[in-house]
């Protein structure tokens, strides 16, 4: 089965983690963090592959995903990188984003293109020691790999491209001039998908397309025009087959016209190809009567010849090496798209809250702060103090107090998420943990001042006790005897 068309999920490897780990080796007092930093992500990458011709096994298997690469270790061993996915596709595959974007355009045998970038590592803890933090607890996780939707076509790479209407006799003009063996029947669309046939007799070898008949409203996409039409774009020289047979009811010049409109509303530089117009079933006599009328209607010379039983076969082979010879290369690929970096700075957006909805307000902090933030350990608090700090720094604080947030306001960086408190940000939680904390010390102080009051209440009575003569204090007991 021919496919020339699918659409697949590409997703290249996550980072490997950075590691927390300390040297803790006879002898070495205090040796200090050996945490060692993650493996990068494998790429997703596309490699043309000559022995292919059709998209088929993208309909069995949709999602690519490369590896991860492994987490870092301790005594500084870094993680190992992950492998690269490898995929392979036929010459001409053109690669487009969901927006119909063209990411590749790839047609050279193995061509090589990387369509999904592998994650950073994560680095571990030895990076992060410092002259005041010696001993440092935190590590960076894997930045995640880059992954999208991207839809895969298919183009022939053919030189010459024969179109018409149904049944015009493509199928058999290509059989009889190359060594294809198409399905060949007498009735409309026998031909459903293109076939490719390789022509020899006639000087250099040249790759002649058979593309399945066309109808008007083919560039609307009526029938499959969108897929038929585009199998020539990228052909050099365009034969146009006029079907002469009695037994139509359809008129050939009319049939012509139509046909061109079609290329003209698909593309400009279709239509402007080179073009040889060609009157097939001429072995028919009431077929060979009517070429003079067409030829006068079109204006133009008009090859004749009968596909079945070879008569001008030769003639339509040599003009076609004239024109070849002489006819501009087909369309270059377009250069490989350069990724824009991402904006420098930052940006804070303030949310819309529910309708209805009572409570802090909360912010969105974006720009390229996000990777820094995707490979943070949320949940570790010296990693989400050294993101804070790191925010601060970039002056996050400064644009939120800008935009007006108020204390207990929410902020998400990514899938983070601080608070703001007492001036500045602060983890999700710590005003709570902070409110918590101090009553614990209140109510700890209250108790030791309880304790101590009752401990000189203790005091005084016994030295109340000491004053009374007779006293066990004294050392006599109450009748005066000594104790």
């Amino acid at each position: 089965m021919f496919v020339d068309e699918a659409r697949v999920y590409l997703e290249a490897g996550r980072g490997g983690d950075g590691a927390v780990a300390f040297r803790r080796e006879k002898f070495v007092p205090k040796g200090g963090p050996a945490g060692g930093d993650g493996g990068r992500g494998g790429d997703v990458v596309f490699v043309v592959d000559s022995g292919l011709s059709t998209l088929m096994d993208f309909r069995h298997q949709r999602h690519f995903r490369a590896e991860s690469g492994r987490s870092g270790e301790g005594s500084d061993r870094y993680g190992r990188q992950g492998a690269d996915l490898v995929v392979r596709v036929p010459p001409g595959t053109r690669v487009l984003d969901e927006d119909g974007h063209l990411l590749a355009d790839l047609v050279k045998p193995e061509e090589r293109r990387v369509l999904a970038r592998g994650g950073r590592g994560g680095r571990g803890n030895s990076h992060f020691a410092s002259a005041s933090h010696r001993a440092p607890r935190v590590a960076e996780r894997g930045e995640p790999g880059e992954s999208r939707w991207v839809v895969l076509e298919l183009t022939l790479l053919a030189d010459v491209g024969l179109l018409g209407f149904p049944n015009a006799g493509k199928s058999t003009l290509i059989s009889r001039m190359s060594a294809a063996r198409p399905k060949i029947a007498d009735y409309p669309f026998t031909t459903l998908v293109p076939n490719l046939g390789v022509v020899e007799r006639y000087g250099d070898p040249f790759v002649m397309a058979d593309v399945p008949g066309l109808i008007e409203g083919a560039a609307d996409g009526a029938g499959l025009g969108h897929d038929f039409l585009r199998q020539l774009s990228r052909t050099r020289v365009l034969v146009h087959l006029l079907d002469l047979s009695p037994d139509t009811t359809r008129d050939p010049v009319a049939d012509y016209h139509a046909i061109r409109r079609e290329l003209a509303l698909y593309s400009d530089a279709l239509s402007d190809r080179p073009e040889l117009v060609v009157a097939n079933k001429v072995d028919l006599p009431a077929a060979r009567a009517r070429m003079a009328d067409v030829e006068n209607r079109l204006g133009q010379p008009v090859i004749s010849l009968s596909a079945l039983t070879g008569e001008g076969l030769d003639a339509l082979g040599w003009r076609l090496a004239e024109h070849l010879a002489t006819a501009p290369p087909a369309e270059a690929p377009p250069p490989p798209p350069t990724v824009a970096p991402p904006v420098a700075g930052v940006t804070v957006e303030r949310l819309a809250a529910d309708p209805g909805e009572v409570g802090p307000a909360a912010y969105a902090v974006g720009g390229d702060v996000l990777p820094r933030s995707a490979m943070t350990r949320w949940g570790s608090l010296e990693a989400e103090q050294y993101f804070m700090e790191y925010l601060r720094r970039r002056g996050v604080v400064d644009l939120l107090r800008r935009a007006g947030i108020q204390e207990g306001d929410r902020v998400h960086v990514g899938d983070g998420i601080l608070v703001w408190f007492e001036g500045g940000l602060a983890r999700e939680g710590w005003p709570e943990q902070l409110e918590e904390r101090n009553l614990r010390r209140r109510r700890r102080s209250q108790r030791i001042q309880q304790e101590n009051a009752a401990g000189e209440s203790n005091r005084a009575g016994e030295d109340g006790k000491a004053a009374q003569p007779g006293s066990e204090a004294t050392g006599h007991r109450p009748d005066g005897r000594h104790v």
